[in-house]
């Protein structure tokens, strides 16, 4: 593993074209690329493919890197690559939601329009699922399916126990857990205060919709919709 100091000097020596040292640089953030790429599993693409795009995304930190940002070129790499594979994944549509669970979702999002509408209140989940004849948790994987998972690396379903935001930080600091403290910090420090509570305690202190929706002062839907809201907007900024 090279120093900081090492890091640098690479790092000025591959801007001026030295292919020895982008290799080099390579060389010294494998672990730090198949730690990311371990994120993506079962996404549809072949991990070769994967190992292409994330090492895309690492000569553009390579390219773009400026000592005056005065950050670890690793902390500066990790966004860089996730934001390339992510791209890919928008781009190629390889994480698809089924046909049929699309159709419900447009249908309980078209019921809770009107019922607002009518009633001048958002509809709670149990309302939504007599109106169409499901379970509770079914209503709310649909309503869900309408965000693609973030990197956050997915199974934010409404299941309390398949409940992930990256398994929520680890305390030792392995590449992976690198990976997800790097994203994590810079996602949720650049929200709005009421949505970074959301996120904190719906993923962090593993408080249920309704005990956020007391606590600010909302429906349990209004929770379920801005919680998809904020998951568009991180994606939008990856």
């Amino acid at each position: 593993m090279l120093s900081q100091e090492e890091v640098l000097f690479y790092l000025r020596n591959a801007k001026k074209g030295d292919k020895k040292a982008k290799e080099i640089l390579f060389i010294n953030n494998e672990a730090l690329l198949k730690s990311i790429i371990r994120r993506f599993k079962n996404k549809g693409i072949e991990y070769e493919d994967l190992y292409q795009i994330a090492s895309i995304g690492l000569l553009k930190a390579i390219n773009n890197f400026d000592e005056s940002f005065n950050v670890k070129f690793s902390t500066y790499t990790v966004p860089m690559v996730i934001g390339e594979i992510k791209r890919h994944i928008r781009d190629t549509g390889a994480i698809k939601v089924s046909r049929m669970l699309k159709i419900l979702a447009n249908k309980i999002n078209r019921f809770i329009d009107e019922y607002q509408l009518k009633n001048n209140i958002s509809p709670s989940i149990e309302i939504i699922a007599k109106e169409f004849d499901i379970p509770e948790d079914e209503v709310v994987i649909a309503m869900d399916s309408s965000k693609i998972p973030v990197s956050i690396y997915d199974s934010v379903d409404e299941d309390e126990e398949g409940l992930e935001l990256i398994n929520k930080l680890h305390t030792n600091d392995t590449e992976d857990n690198l990976v997800e403290k790097i994203e994590l910090a810079s996602i949720i420090d650049s929200l709005p205060e009421r949505e970074k509570k959301l996120i904190i305690m719906r993923y962090f202190r593993d408080n249920t919709q309704g005990e956020i929706a007391k606590s600010l002062g909302v429906s349990q839907v209004q929770v379920s919709r801005l919680e998809n809201k904020i998951i568009d907007k991180i994606r939008l900024k990856i």
